[in-house]
């Protein structure tokens, strides 16, 4: 890493903004520095009613639209912060450059809503477009899952829950350096956590009190539906892209589920985007970084890696 970028990540992570108790505030920033600026294309909100529950949605159209896949996106946010209007600007390029339909889900947050509020609702947003293919004019193997960061572990997680409640299973995953273990304290048994958990934006710290906001209770948090990494069974899953950040303290244990998922007979793809920190695609100087990966997105999905 160029030792100005290094630097600049380095002030910029000096500012600590306790999450625990400013959450509402990050809430705020997060939407002030992340405003509409490239344009949405037949931009659509609507509303999933299931189960009782009534969980947004922003249906995002690409100008010229390829097929009838169709990726069911989870923000980030570290299951506390974000919303679909924060991730307009990344769904929106999604599916322009892959040129797919993205349907992005405003689930629950915590602490409001802490663990499993958030997943349920990832979960039966899923379930729901499944079970209503006619309104998608697609089938079931066109509904893609993908997330970053926390929305990746929502993504991995739903995967698991359908499969384990005898439901549909998507054909692909894509996961965005995701989170898959519970623990990024000093205990951590993924190096990165250490190495990369100070100075390069997304902290070991932040991170750990993310998880203590979604999942108060610490005996939940080895639950395979919030840490993946530790289920028993990783079979039956879809076939998975993983992309991790080199400075990224979650990106060992990102990959270590790639591994994970591989041994278990599933096809798997990995890449990690060199020179890069957590939360990259959503940064307005990471250009071609930010091209690199819709690129392999969308190779991914048009089956050419």
């Amino acid at each position: 890493m160029k030792p100005l970028k290094k630097l600049t990540l380095n002030i910029v992570s000096k500012v600590n903004i306790n999450v625990k108790k400013y959450y509402k505030s990050y809430r705020m920033i997060q939407k002030v520095v992340n405003p509409p600026i490239t344009p949405v294309y037949k931009k659509l909100d609507e509303t999933i009613y299931y189960n009782g529950k009534e969980i947004p949605a922003r249906v995002f159209m690409p100008e010229n639209l390829k097929d009838n896949k169709v990726l069911l996106f989870f923000h980030g946010g570290g299951w506390v912060t974000g919303d679909i209007d924060s991730y307009t600007n990344l769904c929106s390029r999604l599916a322009n450059e892959t040129n797919r339909r993205v349907i992005s889900i405003d689930y629950r947050l915590a602490p409001e809503y802490p663990f499993p509020n958030g997943l349920e609702d990832c979960y039966y947003a899923t379930k729901y477009l499944f079970d209503h293919l006619h309104l998608l004019s697609c089938n079931e193997d066109d509904i893609y899952l993908i997330g970053d960061s926390a929305g990746g572990n929502l993504a991995a997680c739903v995967s698991l829950l359908l499969r384990d409640r005898g439901e549909i299973v998507p054909k692909k995953q894509i996961l965005i350096y995701p989170a898959t273990n519970y623990d990024h304290s000093e205990n951590s048994p993924f190096k990165s956590v250490v190495e990369f958990g100070e100075n390069y934006i997304l902290t070991s710290k932040r991170i750990q009190d993310y998880m203590e906001l979604y999942v108060p209770n610490p005996k939940d948090r080895e639950s395979p539906y919030v840490a993946p990494i530790l289920a028993k069974d990783l079979s039956n899953q879809p076939e998975t892209l993983i992309i991790t950040a080199e400075y990224d303290p979650l990106r060992d244990e990102g990959e270590e589920y790639a591994k994970r998922l591989e041994s278990f007979g599933n096809k798997v793809y990995i890449f990690r985007v060199k020179d890069a920190v957590h939360g990259y695609l959503n940064s307005p100087i990471e250009n071609n970084i930010i091209k690199e990966t819709y690129s392999i997105i969308s190779k991914f999905i048009d089956n050419l890696l």
